[in-house]
């Protein structure tokens, strides 16, 4: 499985997972300039992005720790031009689904409130 399908794959798990724990997808892969939110959803209220990190392996650490402080600021740029532009109220939460995907095993770990907008 080369790098696009990988995380594609783990997409799709992701959006399987939150939708049988009660999320409702909004958007996925929401592009704006450079940059992208893999999925927008909404649960009790929330409006909640969610960044997925899918790796094979844990050899370089947990998917999740390559979510740099970078990355987190772009999805956080992303998320209010989507707000504005679809005039959304709710209050925003920032979640991270990070999945290992490979012949073996299959681990995901939904981590929320995972990041917080800078002031």
């Amino acid at each position: 499985m080369n790098h696009i399908e990988l995380g594609t794959s783990g997409e799709n798990l992701a959006v399987n997972h939150l939708t049988t724990k009660g999320y409702e997808i909004v958007e996925r892969n929401f592009r704006w300039k450079h940059s992208e939110i893999d999925i927008i959803c909404e649960k009790d209220g929330l409006l909640v992005v969610v960044e997925v990190k899918t790796r094979n392996s844990n050899a370089l650490g947990k998917p999740y720790q390559s979510v740099t402080i970078a990355k987190q600021r772009r999805v956080i740029k992303v998320a209010n031009h989507y707000i504005q532009l679809y005039k959304r109220e709710e209050e925003v939460r920032f979640d991270i689904v990070s999945i290992i995907l490979n012949q073996n095993r299959m681990e995901l770990e939904h981590i929320e409130n995972a990041f917080y907008p800078l002031v």
